[in-house]
C-alpha cells in the first residue's frame, strides 16, 4: 500500500469511528448504495474494504476500452463493410501503425496533432503528440515533424492547440500509466516543428481537508479546452478528482498558470441538501457526513456505468459559457462569463433515453447554440440477467458481468448455467475443491487476492464458469472485476444473494466443498450508444429532440456488425454552414464512431437527424494497410473548409474531405 493510501485508510478510520453515530442517522441511503465500479481486488485489502473515499476507486476513463481491447486484440474481420454514404473520401494519411496507440486529434494552422494511449507508456520516444504538417492535404503519406514526449509514466490522451493572446499554445493531459504524473503540460508552438515548453500544471482535489489531510493530490487530467476572454487566456481542464472536476487556469503568462475557478457535480447534490451556496472546496473534518454523502452521490448514477464525474468540456467561442458532459449528472452548461465563480445554467437529463444508461461524454452547441449534440459512450452493449434456479432462493437478483472473463454473449449457446460448488476465497495456496461435475461453476468470495487468480484457480479445479460475491464489510454493492483477461464466464454478485446460492444465513456457515443452488446467466443485447440531440432554444430548459444510432449502434447482433468491434459513438465536433442564396444555414454534426468510422449528421432539424457521409471501411485490405480494424478514435473540423481529420487508434491520421450531401444507401 502506498504511503497515501495508508495515511487515507488511517485517516478514514478515525473519522468514521467519530462520526459513526452521526452517519447512522444522516446516512442510511449512503450505506446502501448501489454503485457497479471497475475494480482489480488484490493483496492490497485495506485500501479496498476500509478506504472512504480512496481517489484510487475511481476507474481509469479508458479502463472498459482497454479490457475490450485485451479480448480482442487479435480479432481479423472477415465480414461485410458497413454500409456507406460514399460522400467523405480520405485524401491523405499520416501513418503511425500502433494496435491502440493513438488518441485524439487537434488541429491549429497547417499542423494537426495526435495524442497517445497507453503503449507505449509516457518516456518512450514515440509516446507522446505526434505533430504532422498537413499543408498539402492531397499528399498520400505523411510523416511526423516531430513528437512532444509525454513524461516519464504517463500517458498523453488529449491535446487541444489555439491561437491564444501570448501566441499559438498547445496543452496535453497527463494521466499515469505507469507512476508518472497527472495536471497537463502548456507548449508554445509558434514554430509547430520546433515546440517549447512552458510549464507542467499539477491537478489537485479543490477541496483543502481532501487534499492536505487524505492525500487528494496529482489527479490525471483526461480532457482539455483553451478559450480566451478579452486579454486572458484560460484552460479548461477535466480533472479526475472527487471534487471540482471541471478546473479553470489563467494561462494569460503561460509560463505562471493559475487555478481559478471550479465546478463539480457534488454542487448538484449539495442543492438537493438545501446547501446550494456550499462550495464543497469549502468542506472540512465537521463536515465529513456531509463528503460521505456526496462522495455515494458521485458513484450512483444510471445503468452499468454509474459515476458523475465529469468527463468533457466545450466552451463556446466568446468563453462565456462551458458545455460538461458529465457522466450520469447529464449534459450541464454553465456561465462561466465570471471564471472564478461558474454558474449553473441548466441540466439536459433523460435516463430513459437510448439503453438505459445517460454516460454524457462528448458535447458541441452550434453556433447559436440553440441546437447541442451530446455523445454518449458505452461499452456495456448487452445488459445482465442473473437467476437463481433452484431451492427456496429461486428468483433474480442484481448482478454484473466482469471485464476481464469471457463475455457470456460470445458463448455458445450465450448463456453459463449450471449447479454451484462453495470455494471459498480460491487464492493461491488455497485448497479448490474439484468441480463435481462438467457443468459446475464456483461460488467464490470476495477477498485477499486478486479476481483473475481466482478465476484461473477455478478453471485449473475444472470449473465452467464463476459467480464471485462480495465480502460481509461491502455488502451489496457491485463491482466490475478487473485485472488481466482469464478464460472463463463469470460474474459478481451482493453479499446477500452469495448466501442466498449457498443457502446459509451468513458467512460463518459456509462450508467449502458444499453444493449450492443452481444458477442461470444471460446477457440481453441493449445496444452501444449513439447521441442524443437537444432543442436549447431556451437554454435553461433544454429538450431532448432525437436520439441517432448506427445500424450496428441499435443491434449489438446486427448481420452486417463484425463480432468483437466496438459500436459506441465517441467525440463530436458541430458547425453551422455560411447561409445559402436564401440565407438558410446548415447545422451538420461530425462524430468519430469507432467501428462505424467517421460520420456526418444533418442536425438542422434537431428533431429529425439525417445521415449525410460516412467514411467507413472495415475490408481485410484496409486492415493490413492501416495496421488493424479502423477504430476512429478523434475528430476535427476545419471551419468553413470541407476537410474533416480523424484519428485512428490503430492507423494514426487520416484526412478526410466531404464532397457534398449524399443520398442514404439502404
Amino acid at each position: 500500500m502506498t504511503t497515501i493510501n495508508r495515511r487515507r485508510v488511517e485517516m478514514a478510520f478515525l473519522l468514521r469511528g467519530a462520526l459513526s453515530i452521526l452517519l447512522a442517522i444522516a446516512l442510511p441511503v449512503w450505506a446502501l448504495a448501489d454503485h457497479p465500479q471497475v475494480v482489480t481486488d488484490g493483496p492490497d485489502q485495506d485500501a479496498h474494504e476500509h478506504g472512504v473515499l480512496d481517489p484510487n476507486k475511481r476507474p481509469d476513463p479508458e479502463l472498459p476500452l482497454i479490457m475490450r481491447d485485451s479480448l480482442s486484440d487479435e480479432f481479423v474481420s472477415s465480414g461485410p463493410n458497413a454500409k456507406v454514404i460514399k460522400n467523405l473520401t480520405p485524401t491523405a494519411r499520416g501513418t503511425r501503425l500502433s494496435p491502440d496507440g493513438t488518441t485524439d486529434v487537434w488541429v491549429l494552422g497547417n499542423y494537426a496533432y495526435t495524442g497517445t494511449f497507453d503503449e507505449p507508456c509516457g518516456g518512450a520516444f514515440e509516446a507522446g503528440i505526434w505533430v504532422w504538417d498537413v499543408r498539402n492535404a492531397q499528399k498520400d503519406k505523411n510523416t511526423p515533424v516531430t513528437i512532444i514526449q509525454s513524461p516519464d509514466g504517463s500517458r498523453s490522451n488529449d491535446v487541444k492547440a489555439a491561437a491564444m493572446n501570448s501566441g499559438d499554445i498547445l496543452v496535453h493531459s497527463n494521466e499515469s500509466c505507469n507512476g508518472g504524473p497527472g495536471g497537463f503540460e502548456i507548449y508554445s508552438v509558434d514554430d509547430p516543428e520546433d515546440p517549447m515548453w512552458l510549464a507542467s500544471v499539477q491537478t489537485d482535489d479543490v477541496n483543502a481537508f481532501l487534499r492536505d489531510e487524505l492525500g487528494f493530490q496529482d489527479f490525471g487530467v483526461h480532457n482539455l479546452f483553451l478559450f480566451t476572454q478579452g486579454e486572458k487566456d484560460y484552460v479548461a481542464a477535466v480533472v479526475e478528482s472527487e471534487f471540482g472536476n471541471f478546473q479553470i487556469f489563467d494561462i494569460t503568462i503561460p509560463t505562471a498558470p493559475t487555478l481559478v475557478g471550479w465546478w463539480g457535480a457534488e454542487q448538484l447534490r449539495l442543492a438537493e441538501l438545501g446547501l446550494g451556496e456550499t462550495d464543497a472546496a469549502d468542506l472540512d473534518a465537521d463536515d465529513f457526513g456531509i463528503i460521505l454523502d456526496l462522495d455515494a452521490y458521485l458513484f450512483d448514477g444510471f445503468g452499468a456505468s454509474r459515476n458523475r464525474f465529469l468527463h468533457d468540456v466545450t466552451i463556446t467561442e466568446d468563453g462565456q459559457q462551458a458545455y460538461l458532459a458529465n457522466w450520469d449528472a447529464g449534459l450541464v452548461l454553465l456561465d462561466i462569463s465570471d471564471v472564478t465563480d461558474p454558474r449553473l445554467v441548466s441540466v439536459a437529463l433523460d435516463p430513459a433515453s437510448e439503453d438505459g444508461e445517460v454516460n454524457s461524454h462528448s458535447v458541441w452547441p452550434s453556433e447559436d447554440g440553440s441546437i447541442v449534440v451530446e455523445g454518449e459512450e458505452d461499452f456495456a452493449p448487452f445488459s445482465t440477467v442473473f437467476s437463481i434456479t433452484s431451492g427456496p432462493a429461486a428468483g433474480d437478483y442484481p448482478a454484473v458481468e466482469g471485464d476481464i472473463t469471457v463475455p457470456i454473449a460470445n458463448l455458445t449457446p450465450p448463456v453459463m448455467e449450471g449447479p454451484t460448488t462453495y470455494a471459498g476465497l480460491a487464492c493461491p495456496g488455497d485448497m479448490v475443491p474439484p468441480a463435481p461435475s462438467s457443468d459446475s461453476i464456483a461460488l467464490i468470495q470476495r477477498g485477499t487476492c486478486f479476481f483473475s487468480e481466482k478465476i484461473d484457480n477455478a478453471e485449473a479445479a475444472g470449473y465452467t464458469g464463476v459467480v464471485v460475491f462480495n465480502d460481509a464489510a461491502r455488502g451489496d454493492e457491485l463491482v466490475v472485476m478487473g485485472g488481466d483477461p482469464v478464460n472463463l464466464p463469470g460474474v459478481f454478485v451482493g453479499h446477500s444473494t452469495g448466501l442466498a446460492i449457498a443457502g446459509v444465513a451468513s458467512a460463518a456457515d459456509l462450508v467449502l466443498g458444499a453444493p449450492g443452488a443452481s444458477v442461470k446467466v444471460e446477457t440481453i443485447p441493449n445496444g452501444w450508444s449513439g447521441v442524443r440531440i437537444w432543442d436549447y432554444t431556451d437554454p435553461a430548459n433544454p429538450v431532448l429532440a432525437s436520439t441517432f444510432n448506427t445500424e450496428c449502434s441499435a443491434n449489438v447482433i446486427g448481420p452486417d456488425c463484425l463480432d468483437g468491434g466496438t459500436y459506441s459513438s465517441h467525440n463530436v465536433i458541430v458547425e453551422s454552414t455560411e447561409p445559402d442564396r436564401d440565407g438558410e444555414r446548415s447545422v451538420k454534426a461530425y462524430i468519430s464512431w469507432y467501428w462505424d468510422g467517421m460520420l456526418v449528421l444533418d442536425v438542422t432539424d434537431p428533431y429529425n437527424p439525417v445521415e449525410i457521409a460516412r467514411y467507413s471501411d472495415q475490408s481485410l485490405e484496409f486492415q493490413f494497410e492501416n495496421g488493424g480494424n479502423q477504430d476512429i478514435w478523434g475528430v476535427y473540423k476545419t471551419p468553413g473548409k470541407p476537410w474533416v481529420y480523424g484519428s485512428d487508434r490503430n492507423g494514426g491520421l487520416y484526412i478526410l474531405k466531404e464532397l457534398g450531401q449524399g443520398t442514404l444507401m439502404n
